[in-house]
C-alpha cells in the first residue's frame, strides 16, 4: 500500500489538492462579506495546496451553528409584552435623551436580540476584591440555581475559593451549571474543570475539551463572555475573568485593573437567556427561561438597559453595528477605554468622521500591555486616528483590562468586548447598552481617573520612533485579525 502511494503520490496529491482547494475557496467566496478577506483566503488556499485549505478550516471559518433556544423566543415575547405595558417606547427615549438616541434605539431593536428594558439597577464593582466578594456572597445566598459562564476561570487561590462556594451551593441543593471556554480553561494546569469534576460537579467546556483538543473547524472561536446569574434575579457581568491577578489580596501592588457590574432587574433574564443558549450548545441540556422581573416601582430615575450578545453565529458583528451607530450619533464626546484597541477600517472611519464633526474623542489604552504583539499592532494603528484629531492616552501602572465606552455623557457600552477583530468577529461576547446619565458620568469619571495617570500619544511621538521598529509594528499589524 505504502509502495503504491510512494510511487503514485503526485497523481494522488494533485487531484486531491484541486478538489479540497476548490471546496475551501468556494466556501470562502460564498461566506465572506468582506472582499479583502475573501481575496486573501482564496490566495492562501490556491498558493498553498492542502495546507492553505487546512489553515482556512482552522482559522478562516468564523460562523458556528449555535442553536437558537426557546429561551430566546420566549424571552423576546415576554419583553415585547413588558415594553408595551410599562411605557418604554422610542418617544420616551427621545424626550429624555434626545432624538439621536431614539435613532440608536431603533438600530438596537433591529440588530440585537433583546429590547431595552427599564427599572434596572446596575452597581459598579470597581476592583477585583469587591467584585469577587460580591459574587461569593451572592453564591452563598443562592437558593435554586446558578449558571456561570467565563472565558478564564483559573485554578488558583481565588479560583478555588469561588469554586468552593459553588460546590457549597451544590451541596445545599442548588442546581449549579459551570461553562468555561476550552482555550481559557488551559490557562492553569491542572484546569479548574478537573477540580470541579474531582468534587463531583460536571463543569462543561465551550467548543472543545481541555485535554483532547479543540473542536475543528471552529477552533478559533471562543466564548469571551463573563456571566453569572443566580436564582434568575441577580447577575454579574463585565470584563473580569476569575483569576487572582485581579485581586489585591493575592497580587498586591501588581494587581491588574478591571471593571465588573452587578445587575438587578429585567435585564437579568436576558443575561440568563444568553448563558442558557451557550450551555445548551455545550451540553445539550435546555434550560427554562428565567422569570422576567418587572421594573422596580420605587426607582425614581429609570435606567434603560439592553443586553447585546454577539458572536460568530446569527449575531455576527452585532457589537460592531452598535458601535458604528453610536459613533455616528455622537454630538459632543466619545470616551473609549479598551486594553486592546485594533478597530477595523469601518470603525476607524466612523471615529474619524465624528472627530471631523467636532466630537471630542479620547481613547485610553494601557502603557504596558499583557500581549506584546497586540501592543505592537495597536501602536502601528495609532496614526490612523491621531492625524484626524482623536486623542490617545496610554495609562501607566498595572495592566488595565476594563472595556468602557460613553457617548455625550448619556449613553454607555460596557461588557466583555474589546475593540479588536477577535471580539468583533470571532468571539462570543456580551455587553450592556445603558442609557442613564448617572451611570455614564460614573464611567466617564473612571476614564478620567485613568487619563490622570496617563501620557498623551502624539504624531510626533509615533514618527520619531526608529524606522525598523515602526516597520516591525506594521508587519505585526497585518496579522491583527487573529492576534
Amino acid at each position: 500500500m505504502f509502495d503504491v502511494i510512494r510511487q503514485y503520490w503526485p497523481y494522488i496529491f494533485f487531484p486531491l489538492s484541486v478538489v479540497v482547494g476548490a471546496v475551501a475557496a468556494s466556501h470562502a467566496v460564498m461566506t465572506k462579506e468582506d472582499v479583502r478577506a475573501a481575496t486573501g483566503w482564496v490566495g492562501v488556499i490556491v498558493f498553498s495546496p492542502l495546507i492553505g485549505a487546512f489553515v482556512y478550516m482552522v482559522a478562516g471559518i468564523n460562523r458556528i451553528r449555535h442553536t437558537a433556544l426557546a429561551t430566546r423566543r420566549a424571552g423576546r415575547r415576554t419583553f415585547e409584552k413588558q415594553a408595551s405595558e410599562h411605557g418604554l417606547d422610542r418617544e420616551t427615549i427621545a424626550a429624555e435623551f434626545g432624538r439621536h438616541f431614539r435613532a440608536l434605539n431603533i438600530l438596537g431593536d433591529n440588530v440585537t436580540r433583546f429590547f431595552m428594558t427599564t427599572g434596572n439597577e446596575i452597581t459598579l464593582l470597581e476592583t477585583g476584591d469587591e467584585a469577587y466578594a460580591e459574587i461569593c456572597a451572592a453564591i452563598a445566598a443562592a437558593k435554586e440555581s446558578i449558571i456561570l459562564e467565563s472565558y478564564i476561570f483559573d485554578s488558583d487561590e481565588l479560583g478555588r475559593r469561588v469554586a468552593d462556594h459553588l460546590l457549597g451551593a451544590r451541596d445545599r441543593g442548588v442546581t449549579v451549571r459551570i461553562l468555561i471556554d476550552a482555550v481559557g480553561a488551559r490557562y492553569t494546569v491542572p484546569s479548574i474543570v478537573r477540580y470541579f469534576r474531582d468534587h463531583g460537579l460536571q463543569a462543561r467546556t465551550f467548543n472543545g475539551n481541555v485535554i483532547v483538543g479543540l473542536r475543528l473547524p471552529y477552533a478559533n472561536l471562543r466564548t469571551h463572555r463573563k456571566i453569572i446569574v443566580i436564582d434568575g434575579t441577580v447577575a454579574f457581568t463585565g470584563g473580569m475573568n476569575i483569576r487572582k491577578g485581579f485581586a489585591r489580596e493575592f497580587a498586591g501592588d501588581q494587581t491588574a485593573v478591571d471593571t465588573h457590574f452587578k445587575v438587578i432587574g429585567p435585564a437579568v433574564a436576558d443575561l440568563h437567556a444568553v448563558a442558557a443558549e451557550d450551555w445548551q450548545f455545550a451540553s445539550g441540556e435546555q434550560i427554562e427561561p428565567a422569570v422576567c422581573q418587572l421594573p422596580r416601582a420605587d426607582k425614581p430615575e429609570p435606567t434603560y438597559v439592553r443586553v447585546v450578545s454577539s458572536g460568530p453565529d446569527a449575531s455576527l458583528e452585532t457589537n460592531h453595528k452598535m458601535l458604528m451607530g453610536a459613533f455616528s450619533v455622537a454630538h459632543h464626546s466619545i470616551r473609549i477605554m479598551s486594553p486592546y484597541f485594533l478597530p477595523d477600517r469601518e470603525l476607524v472611519s466612523a471615529m474619524v468622521t465624528a472627530a471631523q464633526r467636532g466630537v471630542r474623542i479620547d481613547i485610553v489604552v494601557p502603557l504596558e500591555n499583557n500581549l506584546q504583539l497586540v501592543d505592537f499592532a495597536m501602536t502601528a494603528q495609532f496614526d490612523q486616528v491621531l492625524r484626524h484629531g482623536c486623542h490617545v492616552w496610554r495609562v501607566a501602572g498595572t495592566f488595565n483590562h476594563s472595556k468602557l465606552l460613553t457617548i455625550d455623557g448619556q449613553w454607555s457600552y460596557v461588557g466583555s468586548s474589546n475593540l479588536d477583530p477577535r471580539s468583533l468577529r470571532l468571539n462570543f461576547e456580551v455587553d450592556l447598552e445603558v442609557l442613564d446619565c448617572g451611570f455614564a458620568v460614573a464611567m466617564a469619571e473612571r476614564i478620567d481617573h485613568a487619563i490622570a495617570a496617563s501620557r498623551e500619544v502624539t504624531l510626533i511621538d509615533i514618527r520619531k520612533r526608529p524606522f525598523p521598529l515602526r516597520l516591525l509594528e506594521k508587519f505585526i499589524w497585518l496579522g491583527s485579525p487573529y492576534l
